[in-house]
């Protein structure tokens, strides 16, 4: 005679349930979710053509048409742009964030996530965090292209490292603005559009591409609070002479507040919309 071995279960009454997880739980399933991130880049590698053919050609072309005229040449103009088209290049980049989750959104993914028993905050943070990965991507090509037309950084490695990381944690916070976009947004485009219309003067409108001492007096002012302008200053400060100045603790700051911030926002709209 077989004999099946049963286990008991336990009444629900008994069991010891809970509907939060830990903070080493939350950093487990984000760090799984950046994962799945890293997974689609691998199986979809187009989605890197703005990180890769971006900087490039941005590096050679502004470079070559606003050399002359800004430095008189082109070798003294280079610690003036490299940064500058680093700053503009990365956080363009994070809002390829927005669209992509929209784009999850749209399909159902992010829905099944929300079944499942985990962080609530791991999809959108998971989604970062992998982007965190074309960043690195567009800061090492804007360098690399940098070194090849004649920068030579007298900060030393040092300071390139220094830059490379101010940039990507920069990056890293804004991501989450436009992730917010990319939850509450009706579609895609609309993400692209919106965060376009932000990032657009925020960039352009900056010290990154000329001195800010050419441009009228009421745009200076402008220039001036733009906090793209302190993100381009302290990475020139760090790649041009290896110095770290106010400017690169104000960036710090103001990022941390952006993710204080939208990070909360994003969260509750996600979960209000999923």
């Amino acid at each position: 005679m077989t004999t099946i071995a049963t286990t008991p279960i336990t009444p629900g009454a008994a069991r010891s349930l809970k509907n939060r997880v830990s903070t080493s739980e939350t950093l487990s399933h984000t760090i799984t979710m950046a994962y799945r991130g890293l997974l689609k880049i691998k199986r979809t590698p187009e989605q890197l053509f703005d990180v890769t053919l971006q900087p490039i050609i941005f590096t050679v072309m502004f470079t070559y048409i606003f050399g002359g005229a800004i430095a008189g040449d082109v070798q003294s103009y280079l610690p003036i742009i490299i940064p500058g088209i680093l700053v503009q290049t990365v956080i363009s980049t994070s809002i390829v964030t927005g669209v992509q989750l929209r784009e999850d959104m749209d399909k159902g993914v992010f829905d099944r996530f929300r079944s499942l028993p985990i962080a609530r905050i791991a999809p959108l943070s998971g989604a970062l965090l992998a982007d965190t990965v074309r960043y690195l991507i567009a800061t090492t090509l804007t360098f690399v292209m940098g070194y090849l037309m004649g920068l030579r950084p007298e900060g030393g490695l040092g300071g390139v490292i220094g830059a490379a990381l101010l940039v990507i944690v920069c990056a890293w916070s804004l991501s989450w603005i436009f992730a917010f976009f990319g939850v509450i947004a009706r579609s895609a485009s609309s993400v692209q559009g919106i965060s376009m219309l932000i990032l657009f003067p925020l960039t352009f409108l900056s010290n990154a591409f000329v001195p800010v001492d050419t441009m009228p007096g009421w745009l200076q002012w402008f220039v001036d609070i733009n906090p793209v302008s302190y993100i381009v200053t302290a990475v020139r400060d760090l790649v041009n002479s290896g110095t770290i100045g106010a400017d690169f603790g104000w960036s710090l700051v103001g990022s941390a507040v952006v993710v204080a911030v939208f990070a909360p926002l994003t969260v509750k709209a996600y979960m209000r919309r999923a």
